[in-house]
């Protein structure tokens, strides 16, 4: 079983996150390689939900940026794949839903996890537009 969290993503121990972010699978597309910057983006977070098993081990994380009133940015849902499956990932997202119960829940899916999304709840969004960093 696991237990699932709020917590300040700044108190976080980076490299436990990354272990989690390496079993996901979600390292193929963070920069996990640069532990500055990830600690940055846990710090920025402003609603990080953390999954830990019965024996404390971190085992999945959704991290969001949100205003807490109309709209929550889902940015990484990671669940070490030994313990996909289970509703994990499912977890996270409700207690992120609780957190902030007004505000619309969006994210971008990886493209293997496309129909995930559906099976939890989330409806496909057809007009959602990205543009890359600089540099």
């Amino acid at each position: 079983m696991w237990k699932c969290e709020r917590v300040i993503g700044a108190d976080l121990d980076v490299e436990e996150v990354l272990g989690v972010y390496r079993a996901s699978t979600l390292a193929e597309r963070r920069p996990v390689h640069d532990v500055e910057r990830f600690a940055r983006m846990l710090a920025g977070a402003n609603l990080v939900v953390v999954a830990r098993d019965e024996d404390g081990r971190l085992i999945g994380i959704a991290r969001s940026i949100t205003d807490g009133a109309y709209s929550t940015y889902l940015s990484d849902l990671a669940v070490d794949v030994a313990h996909q499956g289970r509703g994990v990932g499912r977890d996270l997202v409700r207690v992120t839903r609780e957190a902030v119960p007004e505000a619309k829940v969006v994210l971008l899916s990886a493209p293997a996890a496309v129909d995930y999304y559906p099976h939890i709840g989330f409806t496909r969004h057809e007009s959602a537009w990205t543009m890359d960093r600089l540099s």
